[in-house]
């Protein structure tokens, strides 16, 4: 068992892997840094979560880097010891296995949004994720407060776009961020998620965004990019009143 301070590496990018690590207690960051000194932010991980694993398919070096952005308690595992025990447990192994599985579909899901989604659309998925958005009688929930560069890393997009949006999830009353270190998240932000770019966002409340707010100025262009109206589009999803029956947005295309 580790213990690690908010902001203290765990390993960083190139040094040699010594088994994986499964997160007790606190939120890891995963990055990587390309050879021009670019950086971006794989992911937020959280308790019960598994890192590192990539030794266990050969992988000499880390790939990427991993810092606690809360005081985090992990459990190290050596390779062999690893090896060892789903050798003996069946269900270590088959529990192991899933676990990979669901964060490939995870990573599926982050291409497909990066290719068809606006950027407003992926930011405010990233949030329900790190919210884990779908709990059962949970309408929001708090996570730790990520610096808008981070944000802005993770969405694929510029500091300027993510400041936009969070302003406008914020006057919409989807997030609120006013107080403290922590970001709460309310499950309406969905409805960023699922509503057609050609459709009217509704707040929490069941109003209007455009009643709430007015005329939006447009959010600053990305560089480089395609307007968000001209990206790839894929199908529009039902509305949310349709794709909630009983369920608790688990089955949410994207939410995985």
């Amino acid at each position: 068992m580790l213990s690690f301070r908010k902001r203290h590496s765990v390993f960083t990018q190139g040094d040699p892997t010594d088994g994986l690590f499964f997160i007790q207690k606190g939120k890891i960051r995963l990055s990587v840094v390309s050879e021009a000194g670019k950086e971006a932010t794989l992911g937020i991980l959280g308790q019960d979560d598994f890192f590192g694993e990539g030794g266990l398919a050969g992988q000499l070096i880390r790939m990427s880097s991993a810092i606690a952005i809360t005081d985090c308690v992990l459990l190290h595992i050596e390779k062999k010891a690893m090896m060892h025990a789903m050798n003996l447990e069946p269900k270590l192994s088959a529990m192991f296995l899933k676990y990979l599985l669901k964060r490939n579909i995870r990573y599926q899901d982050d291409l497909v949004d990066q290719l068809f989604n606006s950027s407003e659309k992926r930011l405010a998925r990233i949030l329900l994720l790190m919210a884990h958005f779908g709990k059962e009688g949970v309408s929001e929930m708090s996570v730790p407060r990520l610096s808008q560069e981070t944000l802005a890393e993770m969405v694929g997009t510029t500091r300027s776009r993510v400041s936009f949006f969070m302003n406008r999830f914020r006057k919409l009353g989807f997030i609120n961020y006013d107080v403290g270190e922590n970001l709460h998240v309310h499950s309406s932000l969905l409805n960023v998620v699922l509503h057609d770019d050609n459709e009217t966002t509704m707040t929490p409340n069941g109003e209007s965004a455009g009643a709430r707010t007015g005329n939006q100025l447009e959010p600053p262009v990305e560089p480089g990019e395609p307007p968000d109206n001209e990206r790839a589009r894929r199908p529009s999803l039902p509305s949310p009143k349709r794709r909630r029956k009983g369920n608790h947005g688990a089955n949410t295309p994207g939410l995985v």
